[in-house]
This record gives structure tokens, C-alpha cells and sequence, in this order.
């Protein structure tokens, strides 16, 4: 849908192709197309096949505009094919990488997401507004509207004044200081333990304190809907939709696990129930006591005040051990997350379940000094039955009972060689907790946590089944109080 065929030698209708045309007569074509081998494409892509496909579907979109250009080709870089480092997808410890390799003979690293769609000709134009002699962090800008948890109450004066990139308009860092960031990370490698959001960590590591350059705003990057009729003057645009790729996966193949206490059976066991309940066909309650109202079940694990990793290796056992091995998948919640099972179900499409799968919300620990990912909890945490296969047969388990399950799931898999799968759907935290901005692009899978929030408004606003469109400008406009 992005290939651009060049007017050829000779032809006279100016309307074909109206940008290049007047580019051409005022003598800037070739400067533009003579630019195109500078910029390095980098695809933030990931292992599993299905995102894998996609990835490579743009790198061919990309290639085919540029090969239309009649000019050198670009080069254009898969994330997940350029290191074995478990922490290539926080991008930042390839900064070295980056620099030795194309310092030389490039101008930008262009970075963006598999479903980013990029009108190569418009983003040379963009990239060409700027001298690339200068240290330039450029994207679409996010902001808090008010202190975060996720982001650590980061700027909680005013939350405002710190701009962060929007991966799904693509982002880019000019040479210099991509050489300047490989420069620092060779002298002061990278200290924090826990990657949480990659966007924002990353412009807190450039900013450096006010030492190093703010996100310059680009209006031409863009998230509107590709088909959007407001997308003339973008440079990129973004596939937004929920991923389905044939028939949603059957209510009876999705079984639903979700972790709970005595303390709380009272107050968020009802949430549940009032919400998204309905819509799973296998659901049962884990709790420390058996009760017959809701019903729970009591794996006999005491509930532990911190992680819970005894409690989801019984759960993971009891599901692999005693449900029908025809269903293909398991989801394991909190009681205080909030998700669609329907939409999780046209998700699941797109997976193949004979493969080992952990899917949701990646985050990363110690991945600067060779950690490993993991699915972050809240958000719920997807596995195929035969990722579940997989770990049990391995000797990996719980290094205590309240060990946190979900990291110590991540260091197994990751032992186990099996990638985690990431998806921006699934979430940790609350929709006020994110920009509005980068929430009206997507169909979100989950929600995460009640304090000060409606929890069942939240849900019926955001993830019941009937509100199946971005949640563009009635959705979003909920201010912290309404949601």
C-alpha cells in the first residue's frame, strides 16, 4: 500500500505522483533519494514467528519504496536477529554496536515498531529538516498528566514538562549522539535493575539530567489509523487494530486461573464476577481457604504477603495434571485484573499453540549485566500448553514460596530458551497511568489494580465486549476522576 512508483523519464502528468513531481523540479530528488542509504532502519521486532512475519513484511515494504527510489538501498535491521543479548529489545546496550558499525557512513537510527508504516520519501523530507551533525532524539511526544507509578512518580511537580517517545510512530537518534550514548554506557554501564517502560527509561538515559537533549517533537510521526483521512501530512502512520488471524480461539481451548486470598474474596471477587467473568467457559479461583460461594479452591500453599510463586506452580501443575489436554491455553490473573477474554481469544489466533508461548507485558531485570525478560504479573500472564509442558519437565521451580512468580518464570524460560512474547495490549497498571495518547491507539487485552478507580466502570468503558473501537476522543476523554 506504501510503494512509491517514480514518474518515468520524460512524463508529464504532474498529477501521478504530486510530491516527488515537485521535488523533482525544484531539484531536490536526488537529494533526498541520495539520502536514503544514511538512515539505518531499526525494526523492533521479536522471536516469535507471528511478529516475526510482520517484522519482515515491513522490512520488504521499506526495501520496495527505497528499491522505487532507484537509489542505494538502506540498510534495515530486525531487533531480535541483530544480537544473541537477551536485552537487544531495550535497545540501548546495542548503542555501541550502532556506533562502531554505521558512525562512518550514517546520518540516523530510524526505530520503530512491526505494525509502524512509513511513508520512506515524507520521512527523508522530515529527517532532512534537521542537521544531523547535531545531537537530535525526534518522535511523536507522551507525556504523564499526572506522577505515575510505572514511571516511579517521575517529575511529580509537574509531570508535563518530561516528553517521551510513542514507539508506535517510530523514533529516531541522530549519529552524534548515538556516538554519544555509546561513548557514556562504555564508561558508566547501565544501573538500573528492572526495564518496566522502555519509552521512558530510555528518555530519562538521554536526557541525562538536562546534560543531554529533550524529545524534539515531530508532527509528521504519527499514530493515526493508516486509513485514516488525517494522515496526509505523516510521515508514518500505525496499523491500529486487535491482531486476528482467522477465527477467535474457542471459549472451551482458554482456561482462566485467578490468584486470591480470604482478605480479599469480599471486595474484588464481586469485581470479577460483575465484569469479565461472564466471558470465560473455564474459570476457577486459587485461594489460602476453600470457599463455597464464590467457590475457591485451597491448593493448600499459605498465601504469602509478597510474590506468590508456590501458588502459580501448584496452579501451573494443576492445570497440566488435571484439565483435558485439549485445551490449548491458560491464563493466569490476580483477582484484581481486569481483561477480555474476547478480545484475548481473536489475540490468541495468532499463535500457534504447539509452540511454547508465555505472552503479555514484558518487562526485563538486570538485562544491562545479562539478565533475563519476563511477563509482568497484573497484566495476566498467557501460556500455551506446551510452554507449560516445557517448564515443568525442566528442574527450574520456586527459589521460596513467596519468591515473585512472574520473574522467576522469566529466569526459567529464559533458561529454557524460550522467548518471552510481548504484547503492548496487556498492561500492569490503570488506564489512568497512561498517557491518553498512547491508549487511543490500541484495543486493550487488561487492565490492572482498583485503588481510586471504579474498577467496574473502568472495564465497561474500556474492555467489555461491545466497546471494541480505539478509544479515540469520547473514550479517552475521561478525566482521573470519572475512571
Amino acid at each position: 500500500a506504501f510503494a512509491v512508483n517514480v514518474v518515468p523519464e520524460g512524463a508529464e502528468d504532474e498529477t501521478e505522483l504530486p510530491v516527488l513531481q515537485k521535488s523533482k523540479k525544484s531539484g531536490t530528488i536526488s537529494k533526498i533519494s541520495g539520502e536514503l542509504k544514511e538512515i539505518v532502519f531499526v525494526i523492533q521486532s521479536q522471536s516469535n514467528s507471528f511478529h516475526s512475519k510482520r517484522a519482515e513484511d515491513l522490512k520488504r515494504d521499506i526495501l520496495k519504496q527505497s528499491a522505487d527510489l532507484g537509489k542505494e538501498l538502506p540498510t534495515v535491521l530486525l531487533i531480535h536477529q541483530i544480537s544473541g543479548h537477551e536485552g537487544a529489545w531495550t535497545i540501548l546496550p546495542l548503542m555501541r554496536d550502532f556506533s562502531v558499525t554505521y558512525s562512518g557512513n550514517s546520518s540516523w537510527i530510524f526505530f520503530c515498531e512491526e505494525d509502524t508504516r512509513i511513508q520512506v520519501v515524507k520521512l527523508l523530507e522530515t529527517l532532512g529538516r534537521f542537521d544531523a551533525s547535531k545531537e537530535w532524539f525526534l518522535g511523536k511526544a507522551l507525556y504523564d498528566e499526572e506522577s505515575t507509578i510505572i514511571h516511579h512518580y517521575a517529575f511529580a511537580e509537574n509531570p508535563t514538562v518530561f516528553k517521551f517517545p510513542d514507539f508506535a510512530a517510530g523514533w529516531a537518534l541522530s549519529i552524534p549522539l548515538v556516538n554519544k550514548l555509546a561513548k557514556k554506557l562504555k564508561s558508566e554501564p547501565l544501573k538500573s535493575d528492572f526495564t518496566i517502560d522502555l519509552k521512558h527509561e530510555i528518555a530519562l538515559y538521554i536526557w541525562q539530567k538536562g546534560e543531554g537533549p529533550h524529545l524534539t517533537p515531530v508532527t509528521e510521526f504519527c499514530t493515526n489509523d493508516v486509513n485514516s483521512y488525517k494522515t496526509d501530512h505523516c510521515a508514518t502512520t500505525f496499523r491500529n487494530f486487535l491482531p486476528l488471524c482467522g477465527e477467535p480461539v474457542k471459549k472451551e481451548d482458554v482456561f482462566v486461573a485467578v490468584k486470591t486470598c480470604r482478605k480479599f474474596h469480599g471486595d474484588r471477587i464481586p469485581v470479577v464476577k460483575q465484569t469479565w467473568e461472564r466471558e470465560a467457559a473455564l474459570i476457577e479461583y486459587y485461594s489460602d481457604y476453600a470457599d463455597i460461594s464464590i467457590p475457591t479452591i485451597d491448593l493448600g500453599i499459605p498465601n504469602t504477603d509478597r510474590g506468590h510463586c508456590g501458588k502459580t506452580f501448584a496452579i501451573l501443575e494443576r492445570f497440566l495434571n488435571h484439565s483435558s489436554p485439549r485445551i490449548r491455553w491458560l491464563v493466569i490473573v490476580d483477582d484484581d485484573t481486569l481483561i477480555s477474554i474476547f478480545r484475548l481469544r481473536k489475540l490468541l489466533s495468532c499463535y500457534d499453540p504447539n509452540d511454547a508461548v508465555f505472552l503479555g507485558e514484558r518487562y526485563g531485570y538486570g538485562l544491562g549485566t545479562g539478565g533475563y525478560s519476563y511477563i509482568t504479573g497484573g497484566g495476566g500472564m498467557v501460556f500455551s500448553r506446551r510452554a507449560v509442558q516445557k517448564l515443568l519437565a525442566s528442574k527450574c521451580r520456586c527459589y521460596s514460596m513467596d519468591a515473585p512468580d512472574d520473574m522467576v518464570l522469566g529466569m526459567c524460560f529464559s533458561g529454557l530458551g524460550v522467548p518471552i512474547t510481548h504484547s503492548p495490549l496487556f498492561h500492569q497498571a490503570r488506564p489512568v497511568d497512561y498517557p491518553k495518547d498512547y491508549l487511543s491507539h490500541q484495543i486493550p487485552v487488561s487492565f490492572h489494580k482498583h485503588w481510586n478507580i471504579d474498577p467496574v466502570k473502568v472495564y465497561f468503558t474500556w474492555l467489555a465486549p461491545n466497546t471494541e473501537e480505539p478509544h479515540k476522543e469520547k473514550k479517552v476523554g475521561h478525566n482521573r476522576e470519572d475512571l
